[in-house]
């Protein structure tokens, strides 16, 4: 399924377009591309866990509709500077990689469409905006539950250096979103008690809302699926240059593996179903989406073909994303 050809270009490459793209002005197309908004699917991707965990934060504490539109529509603006300035941190410190994979040496950087202090201060620029979003928009405790998240985005451009597991961490950079989309309707998704020697118990302990962190973990594995998928890209040249990923530890074996993820996948979403009690529509669309759209890209993506791994990239998440989504929204309503 999907196109056989490949052009590369077109796979966050470096020279990714679409017909919006061509009518800003030319200066600003190489930081369009740098930002990895056309397509905007690593955008959607790095929003869709800070939408689930506002409407699950806003049916925890009971938000009002209004307030929680509001959120989403806040943490929308808060994620597209974030995502700007993830992709070009990851471009600047990917550089060198970048000059020698077939896919990737046309991207601005590299091909001198953007020097890299530019980028930079691209970077410090977006990551201010993001951070006055936090600052001014949500709960003053937002910008704290931000920082670890900020902390893992800045090192997993390395981490393909040091693990084959860098999938992973990628996954908790994205997922990490849940709980920053929580505390924006007011929901505290962790709770410390305070610690007295002689204090009952019960305010010693730390505790953590289920509900949200299986949805954090079903994320974490929901990126680990995707990204594992869109890896294979550059599988070849990744091998060559020393570079580490699921898809290289994974070879002969990938597809067993996405299988397995994928129902553990799906067991932590029944299982925040579970704990906070929901309905059978909740179960339906947000069970059965996930199943259908992965279980079919786990049987169909052609893993040796690069155009078969972008598409699946591009288009799966989607119907996942949403169908998460909506079964959220059948308990909120």
């Amino acid at each position: 399924m999907g196109p056989t050809s490949v052009d590369l270009t077109q796979h966050y490459g470096g020279r990714h377009t679409g017909s919006w793209v061509m009518l800003l002005p030319v200066s600003w197309i190489p930081y369009i591309q740098l930002a990895r908004l056309s397509p905007p699917a690593g955008l959607c991707l790095i929003y869709f866990p800070h939408l689930f965990g506002a409407i699950l934060g806003a049916i925890t504490t009971r938000a009002a509709t209004g307030a929680t539109t509001r959120a989403s529509a806040v943490l929308l603006l808060g994620t597209i500077f974030l995502s700007n300035a993830a992709h070009a941190w990851n471009d600047i410190v990917d550089e060198p990689f970048d000059r020698a994979v077939a896919r990737t040496r046309m991207r601005p950087i590299v091909r001198g469409a953007i020097t890299r202090q530019a980028a930079l201060l691209f970077v410090l620029s977006q990551a201010i905006g993001g951070l006055t979003v936090l600052a001014t928009c949500f709960p003053p405790r937002a910008v704290w539950y931000a920082l670890p998240n900020i902390l893992a985005i800045g090192y997993y451009p390395m981490a393909k250096q040091h693990t084959y597991f860098a999938q992973f961490v990628l996954g908790i950079c994205i997922a990490w979103g849940v709980f920053v989309g929580a505390v924006s309707v007011g929901h505290e998704p962790f709770v410390w008690g305070v610690f007295r020697l002689s204090a009952n118990p019960s305010d010693q302990t730390f505790t953590v809302d289920a509900g949200i962190a299986c949805i954090f973990l079903a994320c974490v594995l929901w990126t680990v699926i995707y990204d594992s998928v869109y890896a294979f890209q550059d599988v070849e040249d990744d091998m060559k240059l020393g570079l580490k990923s699921m898809a290289v530890l994974l070879q002969g074996h990938t597809k067993p593996a996405i299988g397995f993820l994928l129902v553990c996948m799906v067991s932590f979403l029944a299982l925040c179903g579970w704990c906070k009690g929901f309905g059978a529509a909740y179960f339906v669309l947000s069970i059965t989406g996930p199943s259908l759209v992965l279980g079919a890209m786990c049987l169909r993506v052609d893993l040796r073909n690069p155009a078969s791994c972008w598409w699946w990239f591009k288009h799966a998440f989607w119907a996942v994303g949403w169908s998460i989504a909506q079964g959220l929204l059948t308990q909120f309503f």
